[in-house]
């Protein structure tokens, strides 16, 4: 502090207690005693305790490091990815993945990159969202693709069918409404 004081000049700016012998700090060249000083840090937004050591900027707030984590899985997020959901909860990209990725219509999972990956492909057909690798003909299990000749899907009365298995369908329609009549 560069500074000298008489022993009971010597005194916490805030409330006056003496600081001869007793631990204190020095900020702008003004002394406070040791409880003063932890009224005067930064609050954890997690935790609100005093952040006395490192302190983690994240969205405009400050937290400990140990107390910046993922809401689902409690992981620390220091020096790791990780997204906010539309209510401002902080979320690792995995568990935001899983729980507001689309879901699969024929097996249920969650559509997300897999691990190590950044992205990943979803298929769109009939306002229903599949993995590429669950995007079949209902009928014949084919592997639908919009590569390919005869791959790609044919969709008929909300189902999901190759050509074959489509055209098929069409023509056995077609025949009972002929036999029909």
């Amino acid at each position: 502090m560069d500074q000298v004081f008489h022993v009971e000049c010597f005194t916490c700016v805030t409330c006056h207690c003496r600081l001869r012998g007793q631990p204190f700090y020095a900020i702008d060249k003004k002394s406070y005693c040791e409880s003063c000083y932890i009224v005067t840090l930064e609050k954890c937004s997690a935790c609100a305790k005093p952040i006395m050591d490192r302190i983690l900027r994240a969205m405009g707030k400050a937290y400990h490091p140990q107390c910046f984590t993922c809401v689902a899985c409690h992981r620390c997020l220091d020096g790791v990815p990780f997204t906010v959901d539309a209510s401002s909860q902080i979320h690792c990209i995995e568990d935001f993945h899983r729980k507001f990725a689309p879901r699969c219509s024929v097996c249920g999972k969650a559509i997300m990159p897999e691990l190590g990956q950044e992205e990943t492909v979803r298929i769109v057909a009939l306002d229903r969202s599949f993995h590429v690798s669950c995007y079949k003909c209902e009928e014949c299990g084919l592997l639908l693709s919009s590569e390919g000749e005869g791959r790609g899907c044919y969709p008929l009365d909300g189902h999901i069918l190759c050509k074959n298995c489509s055209t098929r369908r069409i023509q056995d329609l077609s025949a009972k409404i002929t036999t029909d009549c």
